[in-house]
């Protein structure tokens, strides 16, 4: 006879432990939740345990005691490094722990994805693909919303995790599609944090106070939530510490964006003009800084001094 598997708000795993990993483990033992989980960093680790996390000796340790397991992890090699030691983690778990569930929140292609989903597929493991939309400052207060795809009966398990760290959690059916929506908002982030940086030099030329201009813009018609997701960068002019996202991590995922447009042969000639401002804020050494930074550039082409 099978082993029921049923959903619990007792134990859950964090493996990565970064900018957004830290937001969603602060919430999760906010809301709760026994957490245990694992960084490759010591630091990383060592701030889960200030959060009041429990920090693992290993990836596989996370494994062998929550039932849901969150990833949040910076490129496809960690993934894959972190799939293949659950794999081998899989073969040690006991038969009282039935169904694990990885959640994978990272931004990735959907080719690496899916080898990620067959290799756990194999181990008996269930693999979610579950995208975050929010950037990582709106995520230290649970203003993200969950793109969840994949197995449904594997949704309703973790769905009291997804709750205890976000402020909407989404179904929105076959593995993938939760990526394929990521990829449609960033899109769009990319579009409108260009757009807002525009305004905001515009504005600093035309000789208006930043602030003044910010609270007369931001509940018309031309807010948006980028802008308001970086008014304290914009007004003030100083894009560090990063808040959102750095300009060199969006890059990747405007580059998983645009390959995505080009399987689908969907042309993008809005997202295709912010690519070059990217790409010159990186070659400026503008990398580390938040992707709010557009601004300043926007602002050196007007030829004005930062500060002006």
């Amino acid at each position: 006879m099978a082993t029921k598997c049923t959903a619990t708000k007792s134990k859950a795993g964090i493996i990565g432990v970064g900018v957004m990993g830290a937001a969603i483990a602060k919430n999760l033992v906010e809301a709760g939740f026994d957490l245990i989980g694992y960084d490759i960093a010591p630091a990383a680790r060592a701030h889960l345990e200030k959060l009041g996390g429990r920090p693992a000796p290993s990836n596989a340790a996370v494994l062998a005691e929550a039932d849901v397991v969150i990833t949040s992890l910076p490129s496809a090699k960690a993934l894959a490094n972190v799939i293949d030691e659950l794999v081998a983690g899989a073969k040690n778990l006991s038969s009282a722990k039935p169904c694990p569930i990885v959640a994978e929140t990272s931004t990735f292609t959907l080719a690496d994805k899916q080898a990620a989903f067959d290799k756990l597929k194999a181990a008996g493991i269930t693999m979610m693909d579950c995208p975050l939309s929010g950037s990582a400052n709106r995520a230290a207060i649970r203003d993200v919303l969950v793109y969840a795809s994949g197995d449904k009966a594997a949704y309703d398990r973790a769905l009291p995790v997804f709750e205890g760290f976000s402020r909407a959690p989404l179904y929105v059916g076959a593995f993938g599609n939760g990526s394929k929506l990521k990829y449609i908002a960033n899109h769009l982030v990319a579009i409108h944090t260009v757009a807002a940086g525009e305004a905001f030099a515009l504005a600093r030329k035309a000789g208006l106070d930043p602030a003044m201009t910010y609270d007369a813009i931001i509940g018309g018609a031309g807010g948006s939530r980028a802008m308001e997701a970086r008014q304290e960068m914009l007004v003030s002019n100083e894009y560090l510490p990063v808040r959102t996202a750095s300009i060199e991590l969006f890059g990747k995922d405007l580059e998983v964006i645009g390959a995505f447009a080009d399987d689908v042969e969907c042309p993008l000639p809005m997202f295709t003009a912010t690519l070059p401002l990217y790409k010159a804020a990186l070659a400026q050494g503008m990398g580390q800084q938040d992707m709010a930074a557009i601004s300043a550039l926007l602002q050196q082409m007007a030829g004005m001094k930062i500060g002006d």
